[in-house]
């Protein structure tokens, strides 16, 4: 019997230098039955070419190129062409083990799952490896128990390529209004929340096939700028706002984690850009001291440190650049 179709959407903008790279390991997958939908978003670098030139040599390569609108429009257009009954996402400067999509397609079918999801490893440019997390561990998740792991992301992912998707999970959200193509960070989660909403159950493997490979021009090194600031806020927001009874206190403590390291932000590394968000996230934090005091939305510990950040931001601040540094969380995805 033959096993479904895999439609693999690879959204791509200026990445000619890592994307045979990428679509050399798609295309070596154990899974045979794929479609590869590269979305061409507007290069100007050959990557276009580039995917062209792997179309002409293997039948299942699929070229788009459309103007540059950024990663979400070149996904929901790779979705909008997909033929396949699964949907998964690889990024165009990231790899994936040969056996990735075998595994998860089995553990989807195996376990009746809308969503089959995995680890990932961090790949460093001097070669050193991060894995996230590789315990081995089966995770079912009914309904509201997978949505809650997404917000609250301690060992949910929030990004869309490490994961298989029933397309029929797609009907409602394409056209969502929450789903606002100008959002650059923390768009992979609001697409990722819509989607597991619609997931009566996912199954979750803890093992590490998907390789995010670290390089200086990465979203996590690129330098502070307005999406970097606002979005991941705006994200926050529309969770919070459309959550569900069952994961509001979860969509709650992940927006005022964002509200806390916002209002203790240091100035000087580029203040025109912090100083209004600061001020406004702030001001939001104080109006929703009765709320996060008396809600029974969060735990006492994150309860201190809203008061403590709203009403004494820059001793919060100082406190929290110092436990950054002795930790080593502020030099995390540092390259040199």
């Amino acid at each position: 019997m033959q096993m479904p179709q895999i439609s693999i959407i690879v959204p791509a903008h200026n990445i000619g230098a890592f994307l045979g790279r990428c679509l050399d390991s798609i295309l070596s997958q154990t899974h045979r039955n794929l479609e590869v939908i590269v979305v061409d978003d507007g290069s100007s670098d050959g990557t276009g070419a580039l995917a062209e030139r792997y179309a002409q040599k293997d039948a299942r390569v699929k070229v788009i190129r459309k103007a540059n609108g950024g990663v979400t429009s070149a996904r929901l257009r790779g979705v909008a062409e997909a033929a396949g009954e699964w949907i998964g996402f690889v990024d165009g400067d990231d790899a994936i083990a040969p056996d990735m999509y075998e595994r998860l397609l089995r553990s989807a079918l195996e376990h009746n799952a809308a969503i089959s999801h995995c680890g990932y490893r961090m790949v460093f440019p001097d070669g050193h490896v991060d894995y996230y997390y590789n315990t081995g561990r089966l995770v079912l998740q009914q309904g509201a128990g997978g949505l809650r792991d997404l917000i609250e992301g301690k060992f949910v992912e929030p990004g869309l390529w490490n994961k298989l998707y029933h397309r029929s999970l797609f009907r409602n959200v394409t056209a969502h209004p929450a789903l606002q193509e100008d959002i650059r960070i923390n768009e992979d989660l609001l697409m990722n929340y819509l989607l597991f909403r619609n997931a009566d159950r996912a199954v979750y493997n803890d093992f590490c096939p998907y390789h995010y490979i670290l390089r200086k021009s990465s979203a996590a090194n690129s330098r502070l700028n307005e999406h970097k600031l606002w979005d991941p806020l705006r994200v926050a927001r529309i969770l919070y706002e459309d959550a569900p009874a069952e994961v509001k206190a979860a969509a709650f403590e992940k927006m005022l984690r964002i509200l806390v390291n916002g209002a203790a932000m240091d100035l000087r590394e580029a203040p025109e850009l912090v100083k209004p968000y600061r001020k406004e996230v702030r001001k939001e934090l104080r109006q929703r001291l009765g709320q996060i005091l008396f809600g029974g939305q969060c735990g006492a510990k994150l309860k201190v440190q809203a008061l403590w950040a709203a009403l004494w931001p820059a001793s919060y601040g100082w406190v929290h650049k110092v436990h950054l540094k002795r930790t080593g969380l502020d030099k995390k995805y540092a390259i040199d």
